[in-house]
């Protein structure tokens, strides 16, 4: 679902679901429509003040996961790059010198040939940062429509010899939503309380995880994967 109801306000949202479960309460920051993980609201208005003074001061860690397309040639390293709005499209960001500096850290977790799982850390938070910033290196989220190859993650892709069961019409995607996940954030609140949440990985990604590395590395035509 969407972070927060959309300019006409039809379609449900986790804001609005958590408004009549809490009563008013305010956005801190905001996570694009297929990306899982921690998302935060403040419960009071002082809180969201200072939350919102604390993402802006960039004094929050905030950590994600990835599932990206290929394989990289540096395993470590930064993505700094100006982002702005695309002139013509709406909800479409693009590199230009003339947007706002964007600051990524990568780091390679594990290779899987076609895919890597990549750690990143955001030291700014413009829209679509990541997913722009990995488009800018050649190597974007999986599934994604607007910045890559919306094409879902089928294990036919990755296992050889793959055979559709009979009773099955089409073979069932493992992933066929954006592979982003937010991870971890960590900040201290108004009162000086330092504060780490961390989400696991939804269930979706971790079931790919478990099928690239079962047939990671496996050779053509074997008959079993590599243990």
């Amino acid at each position: 679902m969407l972070s927060i109801p959309d300019r006409e306000g039809k379609e449900a949202s986790l804001k609005s679901w958590l408004r009549d479960k809490y009563g008013e309460i305010f956005t801190v920051h905001r996570l694009d429509r297929q990306t899982s993980g921690i998302i935060l609201f403040a419960r009071t208005e002082e809180a969201h003040q200072f939350l919102s003074t604390v993402f802006e001061g960039r004094l929050v860690e905030k950590i994600y996961l990835g599932i990206v397309q290929g394989t990289l040639t540096d395993k470590k390293g930064s993505v700094e790059v100006p982002i702005m709005e695309h002139p013509a499209k709406t909800a479409v960001m693009v590199v230009n010198r003339k947007g706002r500096l964007s600051l990524t850290d990568f780091e390679v977790m594990e290779e899987f040939g076609l895919y890597s799982l990549l750690r990143f850390q955001l030291h700014t938070g413009r829209t679509h940062q990541i997913r722009v910033h990995m488009q800018h290196i050649g190597h974007p989220i999986v599934c994604d429509e607007v910045y890559g190859n919306a094409q879902p993650v089928l294990l036919s892709s990755f296992k050889k010899k793959f055979k559709l069961s009979k009773s099955a019409e089409q073979e069932i995607p493992i992933l066929s939503r954006l592979g982003l996940h937010a991870q971890r954030l960590a900040f201290s609140d108004q009162h000086g309380v330092s504060h780490v949440l961390e989400a696991p990985l939804p269930k979706d990604m971790s079931a790919l995880l478990q099928q690239l590395r079962k047939w990671k590395g496996r050779p053509a035509g074997s008959g079993s994967p590599l243990i």
